[in-house]
């Protein structure tokens, strides 16, 4: 699994409801299927969530188009990204 990457999204002052709509829209989206997959860290007290977009690298260009959209999801629930970390 050498070849397993991730974009991972820190999701800062967003409550535990909205993360789950979050994540819910995300699932049901299929943008997010297979072979991509949704490792998902909710927000804890004083820890804000996080998801991030785990793809092999032969999928990287999928994962950059999902990343768009996650991003678009993001907005219509008014949440901000604070920080992306994507592999070089």
């Amino acid at each position: 699994m050498a070849d397993k990457q991730g974009i991972t999204f820190a999701l800062e002052g967003v409550d535990e409801p909205t993360f789950f709509q979050v994540l819910r829209d995300l699932t049901h989206d299929s943008t997010f299927a297979r072979p991509l997959q949704l490792l998902v860290e909710p927000p804890r007290q004083g820890t804000p969530g996080r998801i991030t977009l785990a793809f092999e690298r032969a999928d990287r260009e999928r994962a950059l188009g999902a990343m768009q959209r996650f991003k678009t999801i993001l907005l219509r629930f008014g949440v901000q990204v604070d920080s992306i970390r994507t592999p070089s």
